[in-house]
């Protein structure tokens, strides 16, 4: 139905990058300038070649254009001078600034949110992130079919023998991506219903899940990897990965559960990626813990966190979740501790064992046990019990092992056994009715 914003297969195509500076100057929230670096990322994580990046301060926006026509002017000399093909708007932009900004500059104009759809088009694997990416884009493209198509003025000739001018073309492309829409969401609802079937045979299993969520490049996959030893693709690079994926891990004491990589998260997600990857995010609100891993090494890093926050709270309301189970359920990981000098990563280390957080390098592995220690003490919901067994009882021994949690095992003069495990409840049970003297 689409056509894409980019053609994939030419050169790279060069580019400008703008960003619209809200803030007038006003302390608190991000710096404009990091702002910049951030969409000059995304560009670049579409392969375009940016040729120019400015802030652009804007005191007030203007309904036609987005900035005043002084500014306008001024920037079609710098989309001249870099030469640019396309000029990305790091803001979100109507249909109609798009279309005359296009015309102002004569060259095609991308905003925030097409950029971002773009890059999930091209990193979309799986049949169905393929499904989720298509249905955003769909109902990002609704309204911008003016400039999308070219050939919209045609109409097709009436039916009959009074003629007429029949249904114009984009009537009819407005009607058919209304079709497809509700086929995609279709598709996404079955999918829906096979996630859960699948979180219900799960849940038969005794392995609790974990979730890995976290601005986009802070190092979730890296992580993942040295957790479980699979090869996700890690690159220092926006949105590297976007389908999810999952593994089991052997955590201290034969605890094992599995863990799920994510999406990143970025400022301003679009409504519609969030929307359409809604049944990929439930996975999150699912889980019994989720891990959010923070790039600490950041400038940015508490206002990435505020981020991350702000859509984990978008996507749990009507999951049966409220705001402090959410928050009971949430271990901060911070990463990339290797980047820091040797006196901040000193004083991070301990700010974060003061905080509940867990400091670690996934490049370099530090830190690592200890998020595996914590990850296990935060799941390991089941009561320990302290048991003394005889020399004899080697088949209650066994049974132990094979169904709970051995954390602790002496062994007296006598050849007595104490031992601290845990147990499930059921397993509780059972080993009563087993190996109790009634």
């Amino acid at each position: 139905m689409s056509s894409p914003l980019i053609d994939h297969t030419a050169p790279p195509v060069r580019a400008l990058v703008l960003h619209p500076d809200r803030s007038g100057g006003r302390p608190g929230g991000r710096r404009p300038h990091d702002r910049l670096d951030e969409a000059v990322g995304l560009a670049q994580a579409l392969d375009l070649d940016v040729r120019g990046q400015e802030v652009i301060a804007l005191r007030r926006t203007t309904p036609a254009t987005l900035f005043g026509s002084g500014k306008v002017d001024e920037m079609a000399a710098l989309v001249r001078a870099a030469e640019a093909e396309v000029v990305v708007i790091d803001d979100a932009l109507t249909p109609v600034q798009q279309r005359n900004l296009e015309k102002a500059w004569e060259a095609k104009v991308i905003d925030r949110t097409g950029l971002i759809l773009e890059i999930f088009g091209r990193r979309a694997r799986t049949r169905e992130g393929r499904l989720q990416v298509e249905l955003a884009r769909l109902e990002y493209e609704r309204s911008r079919l003016v400039r999308t198509w070219t050939h919209l003025e045609r109409q097709r000739g009436g039916t009959g023998s009074t003629g007429g001018p029949g249904e114009t073309q984009i009537e009819l492309d407005r009607r058919l991506i209304a079709d497809r829409i509700v086929k995609l969401k279709g598709d996404l609802q079955d999918v829906r219903r096979t996630r859960g079937l699948h979180r219900i045979q799960r849940k038969k299993v005794p392995f609790p899940t974990v979730a890995l969520v976290g601005y986009t490049n802070a190092g979730k996959s890296t992580l993942f990897n040295h957790l479980t030893g699979a090869e996700v693709m890690a690159k220092d690079l926006l949105f590297a990965t976007l389908d999810p994926t999952q593994r089991l891990i052997r955590l201290p004491q034969g605890r094992s559960a599995l863990i799920a990589d994510t999406v990143g998260f970025i400022s301003d997600l679009p409504h519609e990626l969030v929307e359409s990857f809604r049944a990929t995010l439930e996975e999150v609100a699912e889980a019994d813990l989720i891990l959010h891993v923070r790039d600490i090494s950041s400038p940015e890093t508490d206002a990435e966190a505020k981020d991350v926050e702000a859509v984990l709270a978008r996507i749990t309301p009507g999951e049966g979740e409220d705001d402090g189970t959410l928050q009971v359920r949430t271990l901060e990981v911070w990463n990339k501790i290797d980047c820091l000098d040797p006196e901040t990563h000193a004083a991070m280390v301990t700010r974060a064992g003061t905080e509940g957080a867990v400091a670690v390098s996934a490049l370099t592995g530090e830190g690592l046990e200890a998020l595996r220690q914590a990850i296990a003490e935060r799941i390991d919901t089941d009561p320990e019990i302290h048991l003394t067994l005889e020399p004899q009882d080697g088949e209650a021994l066994a049974w132990l092992y094979e169904h709970g949690r051995i954390t602790e095992r002496t062994e007296d003069a006598s050849g007595r056994l104490k031992i601290s495990v845990r147990l499930s409840e059921p397993a509780l049970g059972r080993y009563q009715r087993l190996f109790t003297p009634s």
